[in-house]
């Protein structure tokens, strides 16, 4: 009997040990990733600007070191001149059915780039908003990588978010699977700071009461909660709800606290908390491996699909 506890006490702590080099690799992961995007070099990433190029570029060139399918830049004409653009990248699913469908991974790239000011150009960076997003994205794609899913798995990081979802709209138009595949779409929006109106490290799932999808991943592990601002209706605000208007469950994490630095140029990497990214990260990274993995389809509650 002692033998056993004393086991069953080192298999606990060597899953604490395991779970906190998790967390280290990927706070160093993220440091890197959030670093470069959020930069005095990418100039905040504006909508549809050689700096938002860049930042895809970027991220493309991940999802092909992580050894994804498919992994590109899609430039997307504007009707106004210019071109926004989307980072892509696809892990084809291992199992003959599930294979054909789609779990959809997103975030968006842009943010507010530089703006005039009577001191001169002033740089939003957009750490939170949402280079956090991204790079959740990122971290999503490594992990899953390193073992195909029975599910396919597309991700993808849009451009021009900021300015009505342009990037959104092309996938929508020219989707790299049929749209009625994509069983669910899970968008990451501003998880860099901590929610004061949620407990510690917990986050939450926009339209948590419009599907089953939310309360279904609460119970595989995921710290997901309820929106605690319905009055933001934070579910239409983000590329989700193009998604969700197709009929796809389409929903967005996040732990977006109204805080002062929102669209400010203190949305930068010195206000970021990082030890909560990297937890809010590795909290979904099981629960998001379970749903590309299982056979079961989230469903909009009666009523609730927008």
């Amino acid at each position: 009997m002692a033998f056993r506890r004393f086991t069953l006490i080192f298999v606990l702590l060597s899953a604490s040990t395991l779970f906190a080099q998790d967390r280290a690799v990927i706070a160093a992961h993220i440091h890197g990733e959030l670093g470069f995007l959020a930069s005095d070099a990418l100039r905040g990433r504006g909508s549809a600007t050689h700096d938002e190029f860049v930042a895809a570029t970027y991220i493309a060139s991940q999802f092909q070191s992580f050894g994804l399918d498919e992994a590109k830049v899609q430039q997307v004409d504007l009707p106004s001149g210019g071109h926004t653009y989307n980072a892509m990248g696809v892990l084809r699913g291992s199992d003959p059915v599930l294979s054909h469908e789609v779990l959809l991974l997103t975030a968006h790239l842009d943010h507010l780039g530089v703006r005039n000011t009577a001191n001169g150009e002033v740089i939003f960076h957009g750490a939170d908003d949402d280079a956090s997003g991204s790079t959740a994205v990122l971290e999503l794609a490594r992990t899953l990588a390193q073992k195909r899913s029975r599910r396919t798995v597309i991700f993808v990081c849009f451009g021009s978010e900021e300015t009505g979802g342009q990037g959104n709209h092309y996938f929508l138009e020219h989707p790299p699977a049929p749209l009625e595949s994509i069983v669910a779409n899970l968008e990451f929006e501003m998880i860099g700071l901590p929610d004061p109106f949620l407990k510690p490290h917990e986050l939450f799932l926009t339209g948590w009461e419009r599907s089953n999808l939310g309360p279904e991943l609460a119970q595989r592990g995921a710290p997901l909660t309820a929106d605690p601002h319905p009055e933001q209706h934070f579910f239409e605000r983000s590329d989700n709800i193009a998604l969700a208007r197709r009929g796809i469950v389409a929903q967005t994490v996040s732990s977006y606290g109204l805080g002062k630095h929102y669209h400010r140029p203190s949305d930068d990497l010195a206000h970021i908390d990082f030890d909560h990214m990297a937890r809010a990260i590795e909290s979904m990274l099981k629960p998001v491996e379970w749903l590309a993995n299982t056979n079961w389809k989230p469903a909009w509650n009666p009523g609730a699909r927008p």
